[in-house]
């Protein structure tokens, strides 16, 4: 049987790692997968490139600033899943840039279904008022918004366009943002955040490989549609309170303003991306609005539908036991920004006093 070939930019990333693995895994009736993966990165030789490479995925090399290197990797393929990555490029060359991208996927002749990967627009869900301004978020947001012009088609002469609105990795427990600011001296792990008693639409990163998998399948039902996904809404007393039950360690949530988080770093005034220029926002403005946005729960999941489509997924408290999470940050970074040393830098004095 001849495999769909599915291209994956932003595949050597923590997403891009989950959503070839769903590609990739057997059907639910235990057939093998009737995908293939070409894999676009900018370094063929990195070590997540040559793991994908073990697997059976076609390596090409290429970058979303060379557009011609994205045109030759889209042709071919019958499917493409695309992730911008906001956190090198910046928000005014995502938006750009993700709406090329779209453009060359409608030259390729041989594309039919196109899945960009997007993230809420959270300026316009917080009324376009700048409390909710978070440049990573809002590009993506934006592109998804100019998509929704543009005609979906159901066939085998032109291109299905569908939209995968995820969310934080529950992965950001063992590293990023969501991991204990500290641990005091009697060995109380300590969880701070700015969320007050609002809550984040966590995914597993497995959960979001297994509704890219969903989309491609379903290519009828998913044309022309948003798709926002999530594994459970949590909130930091839960989340505290499932890391007791599951570890037996004892933990509390540090309630802090948005400016007291902040001081949990030393450089909050660098700029968020790592192409970013003078004026661009700083990882303190990015963050802020993302901030903001889970303290007033204006990031909603119908749940209800995702328990239907998604009956396995992961909750906190499941996959704090299969990955044995301890609260303890991992040797290896999750998000590759953290792997290329890009990730904020933490103020050990501030963390020691909380």
């Amino acid at each position: 049987m001849s495999r769909k070939l599915i291209l994956v930019i932003g595949a050597t990333g923590a997403q891009g790692l989950a959503v070839i693995a769903g590609l990739l895994a057997p059907s639910a009736d235990g057939a093998s997968s009737p995908y293939a993966v070409r894999a676009l990165t900018r370094d063929t030789e990195s070590r997540r490139a040559h793991e994908l490479i073990d697997q059976g995925v076609e390596v090409v090399k290429g970058d979303v600033g060379d557009l011609a290197s994205v045109f030759a990797a889209l042709e071919g393929a019958y499917g493409a899943w695309v992730n911008t990555d906001g956190f090198t490029i910046g928000e005014q060359r995502e938006i750009y840039t993700g709406m090329r991208i779209f453009e060359l996927a409608k030259q390729a002749k041989t594309l039919r279904h196109y899945v960009w990967s997007s993230t809420d627009y959270l300026f316009k869900k917080g009324g376009y008022d700048n409390r909710y301004r978070c440049g990573h978020c809002d590009a993506k947001g934006r592109v998804a918004d100019w998509m929704r012009a543009q005609p979906s088609f159901v066939g085998n002469s032109d291109m299905t366009w569908s939209i995968v609105t995820g969310g934080p990795y529950m992965e950001m427990l063992i590293s990023g943002m969501f991991t204990p600011a500290g641990r005091r001296a009697d060995g109380t792990f300590v969880f701070a955040a700015p969320i007050g008693d609002g809550r984040v639409p966590m995914i597993a990163l497995a959960d979001l490989g297994y509704f890219a998998r969903y989309t491609f399948d379903h290519r009828a039902e998913t044309s022309g549609k948003e798709l926002e996904v999530a594994s459970e809404m949590v909130g930091w007393d839960h989340l505290v309170a499932t890391f007791i039950k599951v570890t037996g360690q004892k933990a509390i949530y540090k309630r802090q303003t948005v400016d007291e988080w902040f001081d949990n770093f030393e450089d909050p005034h660098r700029p968020v991306a790592a192409e970013g220029k003078e004026g661009s926002m700083s990882f303190k403005e990015n963050f802020s609005g993302w901030w903001n946005t889970y303290h007033d729960d204006l990031r909603k999941r119908d749940m209800e539908w995702i328990r239907e489509i998604n009956p396995n997924r992961f909750t906190l408290e499941k996959w704090m036991v299969e990955n044995r999470y301890d609260g303890s940050r991992g040797s290896v970074p999750i998000l590759k920004s953290g792997e290329d040393g890009r990730g904020p830098k933490p103020n050990a004095e501030r963390r020691a006093q909380l």
